[in-house]
């Protein structure tokens, strides 16, 4: 990714919460908040309303998953644990983002890059994992090195992860937490994130409703993602760096640029700077090409062109982005994961 500029600045329209010394979410551990936080998500999950789908899945009854084929409450698929250097500069840092992938998901991308684990596919090692053990996983990362924890669709896992948290707290585990989504989350599931997310990570993934309903269906994803990256943006603000140039706190929007105008990026971008702020750290991706069930719907069967990219680049300019990155086109070659492997992104 090409840097246009890091540099903390000063937020506009709604303002950052503060941020001490250590992590938030510590403090809601040692105050009893964040077990109460646990106990409320696996009341959402035992008629699950964890996601927008509300699929109502009884998850505590054996053998019942969700839409998104999450299992019980009380366990996570996790599909692999690793220090991860493709993030965000800021994310992943000189020593690694320590990310775990969890398997399933709530939206049904025809063009998923990680379709081996979202749609659960046969090949790849998902692990069972209760709370527990993810305390472990979380626990090797930070003796790792890695700058923070970055939870890969995790909101099906939500009761099990926050536990995990507190014993992994009491362990010695002290990292800020990245939630690296779709953006496609519940206000009931933002609430029992406020505090405990230091860095919101989420996509934005189209600005029509049209394209939503066709390319992953779900015709409410864009009411719904702009609803809750703004409510990302009031409870973490813009983003904050430490001296090093790690971020400590705030958002990144991730939108990745499609082939013949079906992300409708200018809306997004629009929206972006009209109703939270120009300011706003925005990772504009180029690694798009025909993955899973692409090829099925015209103008997905190919990689974005250099004009279609170099547009969107220019509506950047129109809309006065001054924060983020710019991913150079050639990503679309490079970015190909394969979580057949223990780590989906070694050559």
């Amino acid at each position: 990714m090409v840097s246009r500029n890091t540099s903390r600045q000063k937020p506009g329209g709604i303002s950052p919460v503060g941020r001490g010394n250590s992590p938030r979410w510590l403090e809601l551990h040692r105050s009893g908040e964040l077990a109460s936080r646990a106990e409320r998500a696996s009341g959402l999950a035992g008629d699950c309303r964890l996601c927008p789908r509300a699929c109502h899945a009884a998850r505590f009854r054996p053998g019942t998953h969700g839409l998104c084929g999450a299992v019980s409450p009380a366990e996570a698929l996790v599909a692999a644990s690793i220090p991860h250097f493709g993030e965000e500069p800021p994310v992943s840092g000189s020593r690694g983002s320590g990310t775990v992938f969890f398997g399933g998901c709530s939206l049904r991308c025809i063009f998923c890059q990680n379709h081996q684990i979202s749609r659960l596919e046969d090949g790849c090692k998902i692990v069972r994992c209760d709370a527990r053990e993810l305390a472990g996983l979380f626990l090797e990362l930070q003796r790792a090195g890695c700058h923070n924890l970055n939870l890969v669709t995790a909101t099906p896992y939500l009761p099990s992860i926050l536990e995990a948290l507190g014993l992994a707290a009491a362990d010695g585990f002290s990292l800020p937490i990245v939630y690296n989504s779709g953006g496609y989350e519940s206000e009931e599931t933002l609430e029992l994130l406020e505090s405990v997310v230091d860095i919101y990570l989420p996509d934005m993934k189209f600005g029509c409703p049209e394209q939503a309903r066709l390319l992953c269906e779900a015709p409410e994803y864009v009411a719904v993602n702009r609803r809750a990256v703004a409510e990302m943006y009031r409870q973490a603000g813009l983003l904050e760096l430490d001296s090093e140039g790690i971020a400590t706190g705030g958002l990144i929007v991730r939108h990745l640029v499609l082939p013949s105008g079906l992300a409708a990026t200018r809306e997004v971008l629009e929206f972006i700077a009209s109703r939270l702020s120009a300011e706003v750290h925005l990772s504009l991706m180029a690694q798009y090409y025909p993955a899973f069930r692409a090829r099925e719907l015209p103008g997905l069967g190919r990689p974005v062109s250099r004009r279609e990219y170099r547009e969107a680049e220019l509506w950047l300019e129109e809309f006065g982005f001054t924060n983020g990155w710019v991913q150079q086109l050639e990503a679309e070659a490079h970015y190909r994961p394969d979580f057949s492997r223990g780590d989906p992104f070694s050559s």
